[in-house]
């Protein structure tokens, strides 16, 4: 007897077929999913460095694999734009300013911080980079102060190139307003 046939004469309910397998609808996990998928490729992911910041020179000796930082023990992460840590040193970049993550004065620049903290992720983490010395070694809350370079270019410049972060003006009477646009 064909299996079909089977399922017909010994089921509960001799000369009716079992229920088909109920669809899921236009409501599906794939048919929610598939467009959360595409919004977050266009509207939040940042994409790759571009190339001309991903070009080590030789004497980029300085590397790791950076995050976000986050808890008290802070070893290699970022902090924000212009803030980072590195072999358990905080490191503040000496030439760039960008808007505050800790406490924004608004939204936008909420937004704006958490983008130029983003960016310098993907920099730092680009390939070898250097840190050179300024002026002074340090600032007044004891961070190192750095201008950090990959193949002789400033990264900190590459952040005020795409609008993330302005050219290190001097200290916090030099107003930076982030808040706007």
């Amino acid at each position: 007897m064909p299996r079909s046939d089977f399922r017909l004469v010994h089921s509960r309910h001799p000369g009716r077929l079992p229920p088909r397998p109920r669809r899921e609808g236009l409501f599906s996990p794939i048919m929610v999913m598939a467009p959360l998928a595409a919004f977050t490729a266009v509207f939040v992911w940042d994409g790759a460095p571009p190339l001309s910041a991903a070009v080590s020179g030789p004497g980029d000796r300085e590397s790791a694999s950076f995050a976000r930082c986050s808890g008290p023990a802070r070893q290699t992460c970022v902090v924000d734009g212009d803030t980072f840590w590195y072999r358990g040193t905080k490191i503040r970049i000496a030439d760039i300013n960008t808007p505050e993550t800790g406490e924004p004065a608004c939204a936008a620049e909420a937004k704006r911080g958490a983008a130029a903290t983003r960016r310098m992720t993907q920099l730092l983490n680009a390939g070898p980079f250097s840190l050179e010395r300024t002026e002074r070694d340090t600032d007044r809350y004891g961070r190192a102060l750095r201008i950090v370079t990959r193949g002789g270019d400033s990264l900190g410049a590459t952040l005020v190139a795409e609008g993330l972060a302005e050219e290190w003006q001097g200290g916090a009477e030099a107003g930076a307003d982030f808040s706007a646009g």
